[in-house]
C-alpha cells in the first residue's frame, strides 16, 4: 500500500472521530494528516518529512484558531448545542449504576451518562449537567 493512502485513511478516521467529539482538535490532526498525504504524493520515500509537515500543520492550526474559537464561544448569543441538553428528558438505554457509565437517549442522540442512583433500562431521566462527552442525569420524577 502506498504511503499517501495510509495518510488519507488516518485523516479520514480522525475526521470521523471529530464528528463524535466536537472538539476541533481532531479536525486539525485530520488536516495535518492530509498535509502529510500531499507531501507523500510529492516525496513518497521521505516519511520523516511527511510526518513533520503533518505535525507542523496541526500545531499551527491549533495555535492560530484557538483565539478565534474562544472568541466565537464567548460571543453574545452563542449557545453550544450540547449545552442545550441540560433540562431535557431522556430514556436509559443501558442501565446506570453510581460510579459506572450507562447510555441514555436524549432526542435522537445516544450519550454516555452517569447518575448518583441506580437507573434501569427504559427509566426516564432528566439531564442535570454535561461534561465533554458524558451527561449527568437523574431519574425524572414528573412535573
Amino acid at each position: 500500500m502506498e504511503v499517501w493512502v495510509i495518510w488519507l485513511i488516518v485523516g479520514g478516521v480522525l475526521l470521523i472521530a471529530e464528528m463524535f467529539s466536537l472538539t476541533f482538535y481532531m479536525l486539525w490532526l485530520a488536516l495535518g494528516a492530509l498535509v502529510a498525504m500531499i507531501v507523500a504524493l510529492i516525496a513518497p520515500t521521505l516519511f520523516v518529512l511527511q510526518a513533520i509537515a503533518g505535525v507542523l500543520a496541526a500545531v499551527l492550526l491549533t495555535i492560530f484558531t484557538k483565539p478565534i474559537t474562544r472568541h466565537f464561544r464567548a460571543s453574545r448569543g452563542f449557545k453550544d448545542a450540547v449545552d442545550q441538553l441540560v433540562g431535557k428528558k431522556g430514556v436509559v438505554i443501558e442501565p446506570i449504576e453510581p460510579g459506572q457509565n450507562g447510555i441514555v437517549k436524549v432526542g435522537n442522540d445516544l450519550w454516555s451518562a452517569t447518575a448518583s442512583e441506580d437507573l434501569l433500562k427504559h427509566d426516564e431521566v432528566i439531564v442535570l449537567r454535561r461534561g465533554n462527552t458524558i451527561l449527568e442525569v437523574e431519574k425524572w420524577r414528573g412535573e
